[in-house]
């Protein structure tokens, strides 16, 4: 994985919006069984990510993956891949993801019924169960996604090239567990069954990016409310669990992407970056994306005075957020890079947002400007920095 030598590298955090405008509503047709998975389809997809990636490019992005297109986080998607799941109706008093149950909510209970009722396909109406052993049945969707990437990437070499994949910390915030007597054997199952696909992204020559919004965002949904060191130890059986199952893989091959959910939101419940910090530096991975371009979390850029980061690490704070139509200003960027280039070192920085900038989180010719700002803000840093 390549430091910023001679220039702060610009990357992302992974899901993009397709150029190719059709795509979309065609692939929420399919996610929906509306249309189907055809050979279509998967010539539109391949053509998205062949845009997607040429875009990434263009615009002067060093760190690049395949805007996550055509992948879908539900049933039928990981029903193709791990067994001991099945799907069911909810019942009285459940969510399907755990984030629809939380102190946040309860807080703003008006302002999320409104929201809710506007984008009523958000909450989940079935609920994915483990009700047996978990086990790892294909890989067949991944290999297949990877080497959709790897063509459109064409074998180019002036890019480092990522592929993000769910922790298990994650997983548990949709896939509930029935079937395991302690949670934390759940968990260790998880991870079990999402080790081969780390492995099998880095042997295809690509970096894995380990997505675990989980390790920040559970806090809020924990009732009856933690104190600090409970979350810390509930942490901590996410964080071991990881690194169980990354074992096989060398440090350099494997990013991280930590925040605290893509909703946009108050977020005012959101747990400080100051009490995980810790746990986060102690997976055994190189680089770590962070949001730190919102109003909720920019000022915790100062967590990295008192917080040294390890020797031939990477920080990827988000200098651009999800979180907001506003484009950011490059001097904008450029300061929030400078003040963490301050913190860690100029060249354990590159320049990412806060999460993914596709799924509609902001309209796609907005998403698009801000990483053009992004890479604008960059240059104007490194300017400054060298």
């Amino acid at each position: 994985m390549r430091h910023s030598t001679d220039r702060i590298l610009c990357t992302h955090a992974g899901r993009l919006s397709a150029s190719l405008r059709e795509f979309e509503p065609l692939d929420l047709k399919v996610g929906r069984g509306e249309a189907p998975e055809d050979e279509f389809y998967a010539e539109m997809r391949q053509r998205a990510i062949e845009d997607v990636v040429k875009i990434q490019v263009d615009m002067g992005l060093d760190v690049i993956s395949d805007g996550e297109l055509g992948r879908r986080r539900d049933f039928t998607y990981y029903s193709k891949r791990m067994g001991g799941i099945e799907q069911r109706e909810l019942r009285e008093g459940e969510v399907g993801a755990t984030v629809f149950k939380s102190r946040e909510r309860d807080r703003f209970d008006e302002y999320y019924a409104e929201v809710d009722s506007k984008r009523p396909a958000v909450a989940r109406p079935k609920k994915i169960v483990c009700t047996g052993p978990l086990e790892s049945l294909s890989l067949d969707t991944l290999h297949e996604e990877i080497a959709n990437f790897k063509k459109a990437l064409g074998g180019r070499t002036d890019v480092e090239a990522f592929f993000p994949v769910i922790a298990p910390g994650w997983l548990d915030h949709f896939i509930f567990n029935e079937y395991y007597d302690k949670e934390d054997d759940f968990i260790e199952a998880l991870s079990e069954v999402m080790r081969p696909e780390y492995e099998a992204v880095v042997d295809a020559g690509l970096i894995v990016q380990i997505d675990d919004p989980g390790i920040a965002d559970s806090w809020p949904t924990i009732y009856p409310k933690p104190t600090i060191e409970e979350y810390r130890r509930f942490a901590k059986v996410r964080v071991d669990a990881l690194n169980h199952a990354i074992r096989n893989i060398p440090a350099d091959r494997i990013r991280y992407h930590c925040c605290w959910g893509s909703w946009n939101g108050p977020h005012s419940e959101d747990l400080p970056l100051k009490h995980i910090v810790d746990l986060m530096l102690s997976l055994n991975i190189q680089a770590y994306s962070v949001e730190a371009g919102n109003v909720q979390h920019e000022h915790e850029w100062r967590v990295w005075e008192d917080t040294k980061l390890p020797e031939g690490k990477i920080l990827i704070p988000g200098v651009v957020s999800h979180k907001t139509e506003v484009v950011e200003h490059p001097e904008l960027v450029a300061e929030r890079l400078i003040r963490y280039a301050n913190c860690v070192g100029k060249e354990n920085v590159q320049a990412g947002t806060d999460c993914g900038m596709g799924m509609g989180r902001v309209h796609h010719q907005v998403g698009w400007a801000k990483i053009e700002s992004m890479v604008e803000g960059a240059r104007i840093a490194s300017e400054r920095l060298w």
